[in-house]
């Protein structure tokens, strides 16, 4: 069976997040639709993501965001995050959350490399989570990071 993969992303964002979340699917094969939906800013991708899922009939969502370096876009994000994990209360649907704060980075090329490895890695987990509710479960307590180096386990 072909899942459907629901993909809200923003014009905000200065990285097309979506062709690397495409890439990452397209790379490991697997027969996938992909649903776009793309809206301005973050706290628009709650109501995109729930369209996606109720009306779309997506199996699974990602929420692709960049929230700015100030007060108000850290606020703005919270806000959209609050938000998505309504929607996935509501819908009983998975919506991996993928943002990426500009000052996360101290320069360009290393906020393209921390948005490039956590769209990518977070697809991979989208489509994980699309085996089954066991299929993460080798790598927990892995610390595994998307976006920056893994930390690793601890006690072991």
């Amino acid at each position: 069976m072909t899942s459907k993969i629901g993909i809200a992303d923003t014009t905000f964002a200065r990285i097309d997040m979506y062709k690397i979340v495409e890439k990452a699917i397209n790379d490991h094969g697997v027969s996938s639709k992909l649903e776009r939906y793309t809206v301005p800013g973050i706290k628009d991708l709650p109501v995109a993501c729930k369209k996606l899922i109720e009306e779309l009939k997506c199996d699974i969502v990602i929420a692709l965001g960049m929230p700015g370096p100030e007060l108000i876009d850290k606020q703005c994000a919270h806000e959209a995050s609050t938000g998505l994990i309504q929607v996935q209360l509501m819908t009983n649907k998975h919506i991996l959350e993928v943002f990426v704060h500009i000052d996360e980075a101290k320069n360009d090329k290393e906020l393209f490399d921390i948005t490039y490895n956590r769209s990518y890695e977070h697809a991979v987990n989208a489509l994980r989570l699309l085996e089954g509710k066991e299929s993460l479960s080798k790598l927990a307590g892995r610390g595994i990071r998307q976006g920056r180096k893994s930390v690793g386990r601890l006690g072991e």
